[in-house]
C-alpha cells in the first residue's frame, strides 16, 4: 500500500484548507475570464462590473470542468490555454453570456479549484474526518495504515488485524476499510472494504461493496447568497449519513464478504498462467483493464520478482506496483483495479491464456 502522510499532518492540512476555502453561487454572466500573459484568471463581477473577490488562478481540474460545461472539446481547450489564452478567454466569455446558467465555483487559497452544478452538495473533508477518526480511535487494535489528501480526494485506509485469514501457508491477509471523499466533483463519499496482505504490505480495495453519498442537493442560486453558507436543512440529512458512515466503519468490514474475497484469492492462486509468453498475458490483461505501458512494464517486473505465475500472482503484482507510482490517486485506482482483475472470472482468464498460446503458435 502506498505510503501517504501521517494522520496528524492530514488533520492539520484538512483544518488549514477548511479555513482557506470559499464557495460561490454565481450566474455565469457575472463570470469573466481574462488573459494574463501566457495564462488566464477568473473574475467574479457585481452588476456594476466591480470585482467581488480578487481575480483567481484556475487549476487544471476547474479548466476541465469549464470546458465540459461549455462543450468545448478538451484538446481544443488545452491548445487555446497553452497557445492562445486570449482566444480561450473570448470563447469562454461568449458562452458564459450566450447560454447563462447558475454554477458553483469552489476556491482554495484564492484559486478556482472546481466549477460545478449549483445542485452540488458540499460534503467536506473536515466533516468526514470529524465522523471517522473518533470511531477508529475507539476500536481495539484498528490502526490507520495510510492516508492522504490530494487535489482531488481525501483517503483514509485503516486495518483491523482482529479479522484475518490465510490464503496460503504463511500468507496472511487482514480486513480493512477505505474512506474517501472528493470536494471537487470527482465522486461520492465512499466506504469500501480493503484487503491488506502482510507479506508485502499490499492493499486491495473491494470495489463492489460500498456505502456512498452523492454530492447532490437543493440548487443554490446567486439570488439567495453570493458566498454559500451552511444550510441547516441539508446538514440534518448529512448528519444521518455521517451516522451511517460511523456504523460502517465500526463494522470495519463484513466478515462474510471478507471470507468470500479470501476464497476468491485462494482460487486465483490455483489459476495458473500460460508461461510460454508471460509478457503476452500481462499485455492482454493490461489492455482489458486500461493500464498504460509504464504500468504494464512495472507489473510485469513485479510478477517476475514475486515468482507466482497465477492469477493471484498477477493481482499481487498490480497491488505491489501501485506502491511505485507517483500519484496517490492512481495508486488507489490500481488497488481497486486489482480486485476487478481478481474478479474477472475463470473464463476470461482462460481466454487470455489461450490467446497467448495462439499467438505463440502463429509466430
Amino acid at each position: 500500500m502506498k505510503t501517504g502522510m501521517a494522520i496528524s499532518d492530514l488533520a492539520a492540512e484538512v483544518l488549514r484548507q477548511s479555513r482557506a476555502k470559499a464557495d460561490y453561487a454565481v450566474d455565469t454572466r457575472r463570470l469573466q475570464m481574462e488573459p494574463t500573459g501566457d495564462n488566464v484568471v477568473m473574475r467574479i463581477l457585481s452588476e456594476e462590473q466591480v470585482d467581488m473577490v480578487e481575480p483567481m488562478d484556475v487549476n487544471i481540474l476547474a479548466h476541465r470542468q469549464l470546458g465540459t460545461h461549455l462543450k468545448i472539446p478538451a484538446p481544443y481547450y488545452d491548445r487555446m490555454l497553452t497557445n492562445a489564452p486570449d482566444l480561450l478567454a473570448h470563447n469562454v466569455n461568449q458562452w458564459f453570456r450566450q447560454e447563462p446558467s447558475q454554477r458553483m465555483v469552489r476556491t482554495l487559497d484564492g484559486a478556482a479549484r472546481a466549477f460545478l452544478s449549483n445542485r452540488y452538495r458540499r460534503i467536506d473533508n473536515a466533516e468526514i474526518m470529524e465522523a471517522v477518526l473518533p470511531v477508529i480511535e475507539e476500536m481495539p487494535e484498528v490502526y490507520i495504515e495510510s492516508c492522504e489528501i490530494t487535489e482531488s480526494r481525501l483517503y483514509i485506509k485503516a486495518i483491523n488485524p482482529r479479522l484475518q485469514n490465510e490464503i496460503a501457508t504463511g500468507d496472511i491477509v487482514q480486513a480493512g476499510i477505505m474512506i474517501s471523499n472528493s470536494e471537487v466533483g470527482l465522486g461520492s463519499v465512499t466506504v469500501q472494504p480493503l484487503i491488506f496482505r502482510l507479506v508485502c504490505l499490499n492493499g486491495m480495495i473491494v470495489n463492489d461493496a460500498r456505502t456512498r453519498k452523492n454530492h447532490v442537493g437543493r440548487a443554490g442560486t446567486a439570488d439567495e447568497n453570493f458566498q454559500l453558507y451552511t444550510d441547516e436543512t441539508l446538514k440534518a440529512d448529512d448528519r444521518a449519513f455521517m451516522l451511517k458512515i460511523q456504523d460502517t466503519v465500526r463494522a470495519a468490514v463484513d466478515e462474510a464478504k471478507f471470507s468470500q474475497v479470501v476464497g476468491m484469492m485462494r482460487d486465483a492462486g490455483q489459476a495458473r498462467m500460460n508461461t510460454t509468453d508471460i509478457p503476452g498475458v500481462v499485455k492482454l490483461a493490461s489492455r482489458d483493464f486500461g493500464l498504460n505501458e509504464a504500468e504494464e512494464n512495472g507489473i510485469l517486473a513485479r510478477l517476475v520478482e514475486g515468482r507466482d505465475l497465477s492469477l493471484l500472482g498477477l493481482v499481487n503484482a498490480v497491488t505491489r506496483h501501485s506502491q511505485d507510482v507517483c500519484s496517490y490517486d492512481r495508486a488507489t485506482e490500481l488497488e481497486s483495479l486489482s480486485y476487478s482483475m481478481l474478479n474477472m472470472g475463470k473464463s476470461r482468464w482462460n481466454q487470455l491464456n489461450s490467446q497467448v498460446a495462439e499467438f505463440a503458435m502463429a509466430a
